[in-house]
């Protein structure tokens, strides 16, 4: 069980950060596209549409 946890941590501290920081380098540089403004002011209006909910 020990070795389990030891290779998990060390996994999580190594690979999994750097999958993290790349998924959040990833979503701000696709905020920052000049296409997807329009998508994201669709997304900010969602709220103000009637309809049922």
């Amino acid at each position: 069980m020990e070795f389990e946890y030891s290779l998990l941590r060390e996994f999580a501290d190594s690979w999994g950060l750097l999958a993290m920081a790349l998924f959040f380098l990833g979503a701000v540089i696709y905020v920052f596209l000049p296409g997807s403004r329009r998508s994201a002011d669709e997304a900010a209006r969602i709220p103000f549409q009637e309809g049922e909910p």
